[in-house]
């Protein structure tokens, strides 16, 4: 898969480390993509680095939203004619300390961050995953073929939940099905999942536990 990285630090950058090794060509981006030399290397070859209108451009199959949550409304905004029908893998979260006012409105409505990001970025299929692992566990656990941390995720419809699970386990994690993006509550900063790094079993437990509850 071609996948386009929105935004290239801890998260991103390990992700997309992670996904070039397993064989996919990976788009990292920036507003100064020089400054992302370092990380291709390290990346290797199925890695490069370019701005972030030309990796939209680059009309890939999977972009992977890891910038701050403040930045959503802009970038869906700016790009909306690139990414239809495309698979948006969101593993923002919103942080109104860092994000600001609307961070705080999202967590304070009656509806949860993917369903927000699944609203601006309406003419693709949104995922919910990867933002409730820590970013050195992503980076530091990945290719493991025992012990495995599981990877929670959410997905709007069929076809991009099977790229996300595909995603997950291509870079030895496990995946764990939550439901769709209206289940994604117990992602959200400071719910009971986040922050969690948990096999696939204890995942599920403390899902189901949470929800009988």
């Amino acid at each position: 898969m071609k996948i386009g990285i929105i935004g290239s630090g801890n998260i991103g950058g390990n992700l997309g480390k992670h996904w070039a090794k397993a064989g996919h060509k990976v788009l990292f981006s920036s507003r100064h993509p020089a400054e992302l030399n370092s990380l291709v290397k390290e990346a290797g070859s199925n890695a490069e680095a370019r701005s972030v209108t030309d990796t939209f451009e680059a009309n890939a199959d999977v972009y992977l939203l890891a910038m701050p949550f403040k930045a959503i409304d802009k970038i869906a905004e700016l790009y909306a004619g690139e990414y239809g029908n495309k698979v948006i893998i969101d593993a923002t979260n919103p942080y109104p300390e860092r994000d600001g006012a609307i961070a705080q409105e999202v967590r304070d409505a009656n509806y949860n961050a993917s369903e927000y990001t699944a609203m601006k970025f309406g003419t693709a299929k949104t995922v919910k995953a990867f933002n409730t692992i820590r970013a050195e566990h992503l980076r530091d656990r990945a290719f493991r073929t025992t012990d495995k941390l599981a990877i929670p995720y959410a997905a709007q419809d069929q076809e991009s939940g099977d790229v996300a699970k595909q995603l997950i386990e291509d870079i030895g994690f496990d995946a764990l099905y939550i439901g769709n993006l209206t289940d994604t509550h117990i992602m959200d900063p400071e719910q009971s999942i986040y922050g969690k790094s948990l096999s696939r079993k204890e995942l599920k437990e403390l899902v189901n536990n949470v929800r009988v509850h």
